[in-house]
């Protein structure tokens, strides 16, 4: 096994024993897990609501669900970091949605947030899952690939991305499923 899977594997493992943990509410567990994911979390968030001080307020939200919900986090469903994801993502999207929120008019700078968590290899290797990632994206067909973007990256739900390109909802499932399992695919050769 390379060390860049086995670092990734520990890295799960470890935030799986984390969420247990938190789920029997340990609150040194939740601090751990929070200095583990923050940034990941936050970046999710930012780019859906595109707003740094709502981010950071919304973080504060999408931990406290974590710390609610971590007794139902099931591992054979999904990853620790993706079962966290979802939350964040989801509710993100949620507030978008209430408040119909304009753009903002500043920018945060990603590269000037410090990720004291990863180490020089990890960071390496993160890049070169980003090349691959970026790669595997570029083998979808346009349309597909866009609509990936859209929906994870930019939070578009799937109803809103029927709207955007004037094709049934049923149709954009199928795509979203189709376009992610060969992306999984890709990624995994």
């Amino acid at each position: 096994m390379t060390q860049s899977l086995l670092s990734e594997q520990q890295t799960t493992e470890s935030l799986v024993h984390l969420l247990g943990r938190v789920a029997q509410q340990d609150r040194h567990a939740f601090s751990e897990l929070y200095q583990s994911t923050h940034r990941k979390l936050f970046g999710i968030v930012y780019r859906i609501l595109k707003h740094q001080a709502l981010a950071e307020e919304m973080l504060q939200e999408v931990y406290l669900k974590i710390w609610e919900k971590a007794s139902t986090y099931n591992a054979g469903v999904a990853s620790p970091i993706t079962w966290m994801a979802t939350i964040a993502r989801n509710r993100a999207i949620d507030e978008v949605r209430k408040n119909q929120l304009p753009d903002s008019e500043i920018d945060v700078d990603f590269d000037l947030i410090a990720d004291d968590s990863m180490a020089p290899d990890d960071s390496f290797s993160k890049s070169q899952d980003l090349l691959k990632l970026e790669a595997c994206l570029a083998e979808l067909e346009s349309p597909r690939a866009e609509m990936i973007k859209a929906a994870y990256l930019d939070g578009f739900s799937r109803q809103e991305l029927a709207e955007r390109l004037n094709q049934p909802l049923g149709t954009i499932k199928t795509w979203l499923h189709r376009s992610i399992k060969l992306l999984q695919g890709c990624m995994n050769l």
